[in-house]
């Protein structure tokens, strides 16, 4: 029997707004080269820095960067990859690896050499700051040459490429140094160099499709003066093909959601592709941000690959027998995978582990921990289990949910709980199931929590992720109401205590639900409120991204304009909450305001809370604790129970004019989030693509976040 009995959402709770701001340093991108294993740490206890680290083969783990130093790169504003250990040699002639990375405050490739204390440039100095950018390296055959994605944003305009850069560090001084080895389209990814150095590898898109509508997997001869002799290997516009991985000079592996999952594929330079393992699952996180991979390949030939749905395992498959054999873990969900063919390093969490970078060896079937994410998390009675539901939606549609109950060792409640329902951002991104401390907040204090994996939302399929298109604002809403009415109808939520938040396209999501008459409230962290606003402002990546959610203009902007919630204002009766960082550039701060000063004509209460310095998805420790602490203070306000942390005023007035700040370029630092492809994304504490994931994705991830 429980000892205390508290009204849900004021049960004392040891977890703070604190602890989840500073308690969590988030891995990503690991690389293993031997004994030795590296990978990018974000920090948010040092003002949102990311350092590379490396663990050495006796288990000492160094801190590569020096504290004035941040990694991350832009490329797409959500970045990925920004990273790569390189071999170099002494005067010995002792290889000994050192680091290429991008710097996160002007963009350029950097050197970082075994033993040195300062990195020293690759890339020369563009003329505008930060305008040239780099992503998703890889090595070049011979070991001198750094081949990545390069995006160079001159006049407005933005113009993408693969390049190769010296690593001698020629490049810094001499800008044609840099050599261009194919341009021409307006998205690439994943440049793969053959074994043999002969060959080039890559994936290319172009507007209006995302990568996960529909790439091409291109091959082509490396020659002094760029690739020749270019043609698609596999993919198309109904086609997204991933992750090209050869496997020997003439054979290359990939993922292709051709059979309507991504599915792992192997192709031979000339012919058709072959379907390895053909299963109504995927085999490959969405391609939110660069360089991530779900699939390696061993020297042995096998393949070691996560598969599932939003939360991926590992198994090997062998391509003699073709069995696919799973590996024994508690840790549930994987991401981002890398071998030196012989073990495999990752991403990997669960439900009462946060992200962790880990060791895998395909032999013994054994995982080792190598760095940890939280070294003293709050302890594990306080922390919900997630509840994978399949529930059904509108006309007897499937919905995905993980439902988080209130959650306490010593304090129960009689009768149904406030939950709130989460819209994970993307739209085309998941939610997954990995140990989030923001959820932990809620539902230790007597919150439930229910994340929606709306139509649209990757991991299930091509169907599921499409049911979406040109449905954005309807199928998304709809899903998110009936996970709700389900748990209302089973009698563990209450109808009168429902609430709906979410980031950037969640916060479309959410204030397009308070419309109607299911929630009582609605928390729109950076969302969209203007649909016509965020086509003229966001960033290139995302720059036709409605066509599919929406429609293509001008046809379509009746829909646009009857879908934003902007123009919805007179149908909103409840109370909202915003959240807005005031540097962004992917949904720009006017959306927010605008939001509010339309509430406030209503007499709607509300609360509009800007974050300066603060772009898309919170870096900054004070942003993420204060918007933290808001949320559970409009929850307490408007659910009418006490909190333990400062109220928060509601307004029924417009804020006051003001004089238009200069709109965030995307040429501004966009928040790594998540969310997308790093373990929490879009989320606080990071926008990211979750571990496989959002991104914001992560996010990844990662309007996607």
């Amino acid at each position: 029997m429980s000892e205390l009995s508290s009204p849900h959402g004021s049960w004392p709770s040891p977890i703070s707004a604190g602890d989840v701001a500073r308690g969590v340093r988030l891995p990503a991108y690991p690389s293993v080269r031997g004994d030795e294993v590296w990978w990018e740490e974000y920090r948010p206890d040092e003002d949102g820095r990311t350092t590379l680290m490396r663990r050495d083969a006796d288990g000492t783990v160094h801190d590569l960067l020096p504290p004035s130093w941040s990694a991350g790169t832009r490329v797409h504003e959500y970045g990925g990859r920004s990273y790569l250990p390189v071999p170099r040699r002494d005067d010995k002639a002792i290889p000994r690896m050192g680091v290429v990375f991008s710097a996160r405050e002007d963009q350029r490739l950097y050197l970082l050499e075994r033993g040195a204390k300062e990195p020293v440039p690759l890339t020369p100095e563009p003329a505008t700051r930060a305008a040239v950018r780099y992503a998703d390296p890889a090595l070049s055959t011979d070991g001198r040459h750094v081949l990545c994605v390069r995006e160079e944003h001159t006049a407005g305009e933005v113009r993408r490429s693969i390049v190769s850069v010296p690593l001698s560090g020629r490049g810094a001084q001499t800008p044609s140094a840099v050599r261009e080895l194919v341009s021409g389209a307006r998205f690439y990814a994943s440049p793969s160099p053959s074994p043999d150095g002969r060959h080039l590898a890559y994936v290319r898109w172009n507007h209006p499709r995302m990568p996960w509508d529909g790439t091409e997997l291109r091959v082509g001869e490396v020659t002094d003066s760029g690739l020749i002799g270019e043609y698609t290997l596999k993919g198309g516009v109904d086609e997204s093909v991933l992750s090209p991985v050869w496997a020997d000079d003439e054979t290359l592996y990939l993922a292709s959601d051709w059979p309507g999952f991504w599915n792992l594929y192997q192709a031979g330079l000339k012919g058709q592709a072959i379907a390895l393992y053909p299963a109504e699952e995927e085999f490959h996180a969405p391609p939110g941000r660069l360089g991530s991979r779900s699939f390696c390949v061993l020297d042995s030939g096998r393949l070691v690959t996560l598969h599932g749905d939003v939360s991926m395992s590992p198994s090997v498959y062998d391509p003699d027998t073709l069995d696919l054999t799973g590996i024994s873990t508690e840790l549930t969900s994987w991401s981002q995978v890398d071998t030196d063919g012989t073990s495999v390093v990752a991403v990997a969490a669960s439900a009462d582990t946060s992200p962790c970078v880990v060791r895998l060896d395909p032999e013994r079937r054994s995982v080792e921990v190598l760095r940890r994410s939280m070294t003293e998390g709050p302890d594990p009675a306080y922390l919900p289990t997630p509840i994978q539901e399949t529930l059904r939606g509108r006309y007897g549609a499937t919905v995905h949910a993980n439902v988080y109950p209130p959650t306490h060792p010593d304090v129960t409640t009689e009768g149904p709980a406030p939950y709130v329902v989460w819209a994970h951002g993307g739209p085309v991104s998941h939610a997954g199931q990995e140990l989030d401390l923001v959820k932990a907040y809620f539902t230790s204090r007597g919150i439930g929590v229910v994340d929606v994996n709306y139509g649209g939302s990757t991991g299930y399929g091509r169907s599921y992720r499409r049911r979406v298109n040109k449905e954005w604002g309807v199928v998304d809403v709809a899903d998110c109401e009936a996970a709700a009415r389900a748990l209302v109808e089973r009698g563990v939520a209450d109808p009168e205590r429902l609430a709906i938040r979410g980031p950037s396209a969640g916060g479309f999501t959410a204030l397009s639900a308070v419309t109607g008459d299911t929630f009582a409230c609605g928390v729109s962290y950076f969302g969209v409120t203007d649909l016509l606003g965020l086509t003229r402002t966001t960033h290139d990546f995302e720059s036709r991204f409605l066509d599919s959610l929406v429609g293509t203009l001008p046809g379509f902007v009746e829909t646009y304009r009857e879908r934003s919630p902007i123009n919805r204002v007179d149908e909103i009766d409840v109370p909202v909450l915003l959240l807005q960082g005031l540097d962004d550039p992917v949904v720009t701060p006017d959306q927010a305001f605008r939001m509010a000063t339309g509430l406030g004509s209503r007499g709607v209460r509300h609360a509009l809370l800007e974050f300066e310095g603060e772009a898309h998805g919170f870096r900054g420790e004070e942003a993420r604790v204060r918007s933290l602490e808001a949320e559970l203070a409009f929850y307490g306000e408007v659910f009418g129970f006490e909190t333990d942390v400062p109220s928060l005023e509601l307004s029924t007035v417009p804020p006051e004019p003001r004089v238009e700040r200069a709109e965030a370029t995307t040429d501004e630092a966009v928040g790594e989030d998540e969310e997308d492809d790093l373990p929490v994304a879009e989320r606080l504490p990071e926008v990211t693509p979750a571990a496989g994931g959002d991104a914001e994705t992560g996010e990844p991830a990662r309007p996607r976040e």
